[in-house]
């Protein structure tokens, strides 16, 4: 089998797939150059069973550990009780994910390799070896990993969220004075507002990164698989769409290719089946972002996106509020 892309789906479908076949990894990014476009957030509950199935511990890759969450929304600030939201140092759990492997860095896969059985595509946003999919909504992202000698503006995780609900600005801090601090917008704002943080609160850039995450959840990403070419991650849509979270819904979609990888239809029905919610949050944030949004015709929505959240505050590290979330889905507040 070949694994296109060593992000943390590919990375971790070649850990778990080594030894059941012989499994080679392609990178278009050479080793030196390879570093994990991500906020590095993530719930530790959730990632301490994943890190467990390939023999690690996840807890020797904690980087910060949240007690609570800031939510600005502009002249109301709310804070939300954090249930194992962390930062953890993904780069080097993708590299001991891959440790030992046969991976091939610096190679850019433009079609499906030739001498394998099952060719995975992990290129994320890339998609490159599946057609375009149905829809392609995506939030462009820049992200910059800032030192603050003098002290963090913030002394836990903070959001600063878009009143159309088409972006937010973050801070998430990673230990020893410094933080990943980002910002995305469907409507392509988030140079200006990430600008601005740095310019009120300043810090040493250590880092630029940026790239679009892909929002469209996996029953718009159709095909999920064509040919010898099957998807995992955000290739097929496995991001939450209010949150732009992805580490651990990718890991589920490629769990779930390893349980299936003899059946690939059976694969995609169980994908579109795990990850249907995502499909009605989806449409619920779509008409925030570009209008249509009721109450009215909407609650029905609302209910499923609070009671996901409220029956997995575990699996998500957050405390589900339903006035936070009515507050935040209305967005009717002002911005300083």
């Amino acid at each position: 089998m070949a694994v296109v892309g060593v992000g943390v789906a590919g990375s971790y479908l070649l850990a778990r797939l080594e030894g059941r076949c012989h499994v080679t990894g392609f990178e278009s990014s050479s080793l030196e150059k390879h570093y994990p476009i991500c906020a590095w957030g993530t719930s530790i509950n959730a990632m301490r069973e994943i890190a467990r199935e390939v023999g690690l511990n996840f807890d020797d890759y904690v980087l910060y550990k949240g007690r609570e969450m800031l939510v600005d929304l502009g002249e109301e600030e709310i804070s939300i009780r954090l249930k194992g939201l962390c930062t953890f140092d993904k780069l080097r759990f993708e590299e001991d994910l891959i440790r030992g492997r046969d991976v091939r860095f610096g190679v850019r896969v433009y079609e499906p390799p030739r001498g394998f059985d099952l060719i995975i595509d992990a290129t994320g946003f890339n998609r490159a070896l599946l057609p375009r999919p149905r829809e392609n909504y995506f939030i462009p992202t820049i992200e910059y990993r800032v030192k603050y000698p003098e002290g963090m503006p913030f002394n836990d995780f903070y959001i600063k969220p878009l009143p159309e609900l088409s972006g937010y600005l973050w801070f998430f801090p990673l230990g020893d004075s410094v933080a990943h601090v980002g910002a995305g917008d469907y409507y392509k704002r988030h140079v200006k507002m990430l600008e601005e943080f740095m310019h009120k609160y300043g810090g040493e850039i250590l880092r630029k990164v940026g790239r679009p995450v892909r929002i469209t959840p996996p029953h718009f990403s159709e095909p999920i698989y064509e040919g010898r070419v099957v998807g995992v991650g955000e290739a097929v849509g496995t991001v939450y769409p209010i949150l732009g979270e992805g580490i651990i819904p990718s890991i589920e979609s490629a769990k779930l290719l390893i349980e299936n990888i003899e059946n690939l239809e059976l694969y995609r029905r169980k994908l579109l089946r795990k990850f249907a919610i995502y499909e009605k949050i989806f449409r619920l944030i779509k008409k925030r972002m570009v209008g249509g949004f009721s109450w009215i015709r909407d609650l029905s929505k609302v209910a499923s996106l609070y009671l996901h959240m409220r029956l997995r505050e575990n699996r998500y590290g957050i405390e589900a509020r339903l006035p936070v979330i009515m507050k935040v889905l209305g967005g009717n507040w002002r911005r300083r």
